[in-house]
């Protein structure tokens, strides 16, 4: 694994804003990066990331399987009990599910770490999947990449398929309606990726912001057409929709979900202690604990995370060296879980994560996001990766 200087692209400004690429700059600087790429082995992506992948994801969803039929691991993961059944039906029934993103620390030699799992509303998917694919194609082209260069995605294609395959299978409603805050303007570039994508399934869709949902007087979910939403993907996580004003109405089980309800088990931060609990001293696990003062400085060697933050807010980390790195955010007064410090491996000083992909239940291809710091945020530098053997 190594980072690489390369030479950009003249045109890829233009060429992100004709395609839909808006968010490449956030607030005056770069989010896309392609002055540099990382470079991998096909055995480090294969051995090292891939089969970390298949391997976690699988027990994640035996994770699940537990923690549906237990009101102690529900409760424990801050699920409400007004919900629980919700969630539980939503799992029994096999409510399909879409993808997701896990995160890793790798550096090419030992185990890849899992930092958490982004399993409800992962972002950071349009570049993963079809950005950085083109610029691997262009860079071919113009001679600056080997003409045998690859790269470890295909999670346009698998998404594609997953699509159709929901389709064919009559596993969502006939019109598939997808939903964002109205404001957010990587979320609203991702739903109109993904819509897209279920376009070239032949499958029928709406988009509208999550603001403009409304509910009939006999409980269904509807647009802004009065149209009674069967199915909607939602980027928008599960845990502020079973708290908000129309929370309660979700248990009444009129719409389909994607990502379904079973995902709130696997969208905070608690399933990193109880997957740590099941299986102790797995090489792509971090010993983690849940926190129980979470008001008390962190400890050498521990890293505190709060159970729904995002985009790498309210970060408490204390290093082996004792150097206390802290990122504000929203979630301060949220329950916490501890993690074992294992810093991100340094490049150029650069702090790459590893964003690997799983689409319908497959390691699909990876994203590169990295920062100055040892904190990934959201203005995180995407920079796009190659095989090169």
């Amino acid at each position: 694994m190594r980072r690489l200087r390369i030479a950009e692209r003249p045109d890829w400004r233009q060429q992100a804003d004709r395609l839909g690429f808006r968010f490449h700059t956030i607030d005056g600087a770069a989010y896309w990066d392609e002055s540099a790429c990382y470079a991998f082995s096909l055995r480090e992506i294969e051995d090292g990331i891939e089969q970390a992948t298949r391997d976690v994801h699988a027990m994640a969803m035996d994770l699940v399987a537990q923690a549906v039929d237990s009101e102690e691991l529900l409760e424990r993961l801050c699920i409400p009990p007004t919900h629980w059944d919700w969630v539980r039906a939503s799992w029994k029934r096999s409510d399909p599910h879409l993808y997701g993103r896990m995160d890793f620390a790798y550096d090419g030699t030992g185990a890849a770490r899992l930092y958490e799992l982004n399993y409800d509303t992962p972002t950071a998917l349009y570049e993963a999947a079809y950005f950085q694919w083109l610029w691997l194609e262009q860079q071919v082209a113009a001679g600056r990449l080997p003409a045998g260069a690859d790269q470890f995605n295909t999670i346009q294609e698998l998404l594609c398929e997953a699509f159709a395959a929901l389709a064919l299978a009559g596993r969502i409603g006939k019109r598939l309606h997808f939903a964002a805050l109205r404001d957010t303007l990587e979320d609203q570039g991702t739903i109109e990726y993904l819509r897209d994508c279920a376009h070239q399934a032949g499958i029928a869709t709406t988009t509208l912001a999550i603001e403009d949902i409304g509910i009939s007087e006999d409980g269904w979910f509807t647009d802004l057409d009065d149209r009674v939403i069967r199915t909607l993907f939602k980027l928008y996580p599960l845990e502020w929709m079973m708290r908000d004003g129309f929370g309660l109405c979700l248990a009444m089980d009129t719409m389909q979900l994607i990502e379904p309800a079973w995902k709130a088990i696997l969208s905070n931060k608690g399933v990193l202690p109880l997957l740590w609990e099941r299986h102790p001293g797995h090489p792509n696990l971090l010993p983690a604990r849940f926190d129980d003062d979470p008001d008390r400085p962190v400890a050498t060697g521990w890293v505190r995370k709060r159970l729904f933050s995002r985009e790498g807010a309210n970060i408490e980390m204390a290093t082996w060296q004792g150097e206390r790195i802290r990122s504000p955010g929203t979630y301060a007064q949220a329950p916490a879980i501890l993690q074992a410090f294992h810093p991100l491996p340094s490049f150029d000083g650069n702090h790459p994560v590893v964003g690997s992909w799983v689409v319908a239940d497959q390691p699909a291809g990876i994203g590169m996001r990295e920062d100055a710091t040892l904190i990934t945020r959201n203005t995180s530098r995407f920079v796009p990766h190659a095989i090169l053997d």
